[in-house]
């Protein structure tokens, strides 16, 4: 950054000690630099007036030329206002004043040329435009006048002159000093194949643009290099990782692979499961270390490709691990894993908080001397009593679930890191996992197995509450089992703890039939009494299960066609999808119903036709990513790890591919940016990977 750039913020013209403070403090804005890259938000078209005839009968501002043709001052204290009838060869329009009266009304006289532009709202037969923006006609300013910026601004900022118009002057009085100051960064290949305007030009454009194509140009521009050097930052990382990380070549399939896929898998693979299985196999034989995401929509058969990569580390001689976030989880993956092993010399071990102390200390001693070859569990894998004879693969399903210094202690059970595979059934939109996990490997199985048939998906209000209960019997009597799920949230969990048992004693009481059970499950229980009504119902002998969502990831029964989720406007989109992904997994046809309350937000609403519309994960997740934006589906909101200050990714996931494209094809010209045309990102990208943390590598 030039001199010039780093001047503090108060030496600009106009700003000074007392407003720079409050720039500082609001905006994070330090210097000329950073009042820079305050970009507008949106722009405001200046170009195009409206005659007062024509006004849209929309909630937009709109721009008049005309004359002022009567003005009054209304009542007294509080309520007084000033009025203004303005007009053009069209008609009439109100402007009405409530604040800064005395300032404005000496400006204002009959037969006075303005040009005006504010929000028209329609009362009764007449306009009216409350405090509108006034510019004289005789001062023509506003004539030359195309594309004007809005900037965020705020409450304290504004009682400084700090409103987008403040905004827009200070900035206006910083543009002038950048000419020539502002170096190019971006290698002259990347600026020519994408014929982009340069970087001080764009700068000049996006805040006073010249037309709406230089905007769009310059904003094309400032996004592509932001998410040029995410990118670049992230394949390096990635580069760096694989020449720095070394890891076990596996060097053959094995016997333990090829007799289970011969004569013991339970069923034919998908083409998209024996893809990412080759992905994964390639990894393996490397000798680089595999740090590979799986993804997953719910039921794809992410588990059973994770099993077939396990065995694959056993036929080379290793142990192999899978980390789950909850006992339930671990508990079906240990039950899952060993049936389908239960023909083959393959010792699986179940560690979990609840294992017995004595059985502790049996698999420890088994895992040290190499008897266990796979261990499945919970955080207790992280334990240092935990020690294995030769771990050479750590599987970690939901990772979202798993902090990152738990994650990171698996890299330390071995004398090189175990090669990890994390899995997720939340579908990642495309978007995000090229910016979060950038410099892992992405498999996607993007394909369900075979004869599944789509969970149909229906949303009730409490009204149809009767009608509910009528479809859940008439599915019982088919011999279906039903699922009845409650939110549980932090704050408002007494509320909705006396709502799950107020459900639970209404449930009962309906169903109370001789051969009809009821099973409850929630956080509260310990955990002996949440596994005993889990078996009740997994073994059938409960037709109803009514808990909150610790059955969300874990609990497969293929008998439950039905999944009741209470309150569904509370839920988010990813949860409400891996609620429903809990039947939909037998032959039978399944059902989901979203119970709602009947006021709900556009949000809520939006969430709830979506849930109904489709069964697709990743255009929910999609859906997912406009509504809540990438730093809450990723956890990332406070993290600093997406510091974009124009970028949207869930409406630039072209240019993040773009991005992604011309920073793998720089690397591969020069992987360690060593030319001197590049000296400059090399510069950038060593301020960048110093500042932040590398959480992604143990991701």
């Amino acid at each position: 950054m030039s001199e010039y750039l780093l001047t503090p913020i108060e030496y600009l013209k106009g700003i000074g000690p007392s407003r720079g403070k409050v720039l500082r403090s609001e905006l994070g804005i330090d210097n000329f630099g950073g009042l820079l890259y305050y970009f507008p938000f949106r722009y405001i078209d200046r170009s195009r007036f409206h005659r007062i005839s024509d006004i849209p009968e929309l909630d937009s501002a709109v721009q008049i030329k005309g004359v002022v043709s009567g003005i009054k001052e209304i009542g007294k204290g509080r309520g007084r206002r000033l009025e203004a009838s303005f007009k053009d060869d069209s008609g009439t329009i109100s402007l009405v004043w409530f604040k800064g009266i005395n300032w404005i009304k000496p400006k204002l006289d009959r037969g006075t040329e303005l040009i005006v532009w504010g929000k028209a709202r329609r009362y009764g037969a007449k306009w009216s435009i409350s405090h509108p923006e006034i510019e004289f006609l005789k001062e023509q300013k506003q004539l030359q006048k195309g594309l004007q910026p809005v900037y965020h601004s705020g409450e304290k900022l504004q009682q400084v002159g700090f409103n987008t118009k403040g905004l827009e002057r200070a900035v206006g009085e910083l543009l002038p000093g950048i000419k020539g100051k502002i170096q190019e960064d971006l290698p002259p290949f990347i600026v020519q194949s994408l014929n982009l305007i340069s970087k001080e030009e764009a700068l000049f454009q996006i805040h006073q643009p010249s037309s709406h194509e230089m905007a769009q140009k310059a904003q094309f521009r400032l996004k592509f290099q932001e998410l040029f050097f995410l990118q670049m930052e992230l394949l390096f990382r990635k580069e760096i990782a694989q020449r720095k990380i070394k890891g076990f070549r596996f060097e053959a399939i094995g016997r333990p692979f090829n007799t289970f896929y011969e004569e013991h898998i339970p069923f034919e693979l998908t083409g998209a499961q024996k893809r990412v299985i080759r992905e994964i196999r390639k990894d393996l034989s490397s000798g680089v270390h595999m740090n590979r995401l799986l993804q997953g929509d719910v039921g794809s058969g992410k588990t059973l490709v994770a099993l077939m990569v396990m065995l694959i580390a056993i036929g080379n001689g290793y142990q192999a691990c899978i980390m789950a976030p909850t006992a339930i989880l671990a508990t079906q993956h240990f039950h899952s894993m060993s049936e389908m092993l239960e023909k083959m010399n393959v010792n699986v071990a179940l560690l979990i908080g609840a294992t017995k102390q004595k059985e502790r200390k049996v698999i420890h001693e088994q895992l040290e001397n190499g008897q266990i070859d796979i261990l499945i569990g919970t955080h207790a894998l992280l334990e240092d009593k935990v020690k294995y004879k030769n771990l050479g693969l750590a599987v970690i399903d939901e990772q979202h679930r798993f902090g990152v210094a738990q994650r990171s202690k698996l890299w330390k059970k071995n004398i090189l890191p175990p090669h990890q595979l994390v899995m997720t059934a939340t579908p990642i939109p495309r978007t995000l996992a090229l910016t979060f996990y950038g410099d892992l490997d992405v498999s996607v199985i993007d394909e369900l197995p075979p004869g599944r048939k789509p969970i149909q998906t229906s949303h009730r209000f409490e009204s149809a509450r009767l009608s509910v209960f009528q479809f859940i019997e008439e599915q019982i009597k088919l011999g279906r089992q039903i699922y009845v799920v409650y939110p549980l949230i932090e704050e408002s969990e007494k509320l909705d703890y006396h709502n799950l048992m107020a459900g639970y004693e209404a449930i009962t009481k309906r169903f109370q039939r001789p051969n009809y059970s009821v099973s409850i499950v929630h956080g509260r229980m310990n955990p002996e009494d949440k596994d005993y009504e889990m078996d009740l119902f997994a073994s059938g002998k409960t037709q109803i299960m009514v808990a909150t969502t610790v059955i969300e990831v874990g609990v497969n029964v293929p008998n439950a066609s039905v999944m009741v989720i209470e309150s569904a406007e509370k839920f988010g989109l990813s949860q409400l999808h891996q609620l429903r992904g809990r039947v939909g997994r037998g032959a039978a046809q399944s059902f989901c119903i979203l119970m709602s309350g009947n006021k709900l937000g556009e949000n809520a609403r939006k969430r709830l036709e979506t849930m109904c519309e489709t069964n697709d994960g990743f255009k929910i997740a999609e859906v997912d990513l406009r509504l809540r934006g990438p730093g809450d589906i990723m956890g990332t909101q406070q993290s600093g790890i997406l510091d974009l200050k124009l970028s949207d990714l869930s409406r630039d996931s072209q240019i993040v591919g773009l991005a992604r494209e011309k920073a793998r094809e720089l690397l591969e010209k020069d992987p360690k940016l060593e030319a001197d045309e590049h000296q400059r990102i090399a510069a950038k990208l060593r301020q960048i990977l110093k500042a932040k943390p590398n959480w992604s590598r143990i991701s």
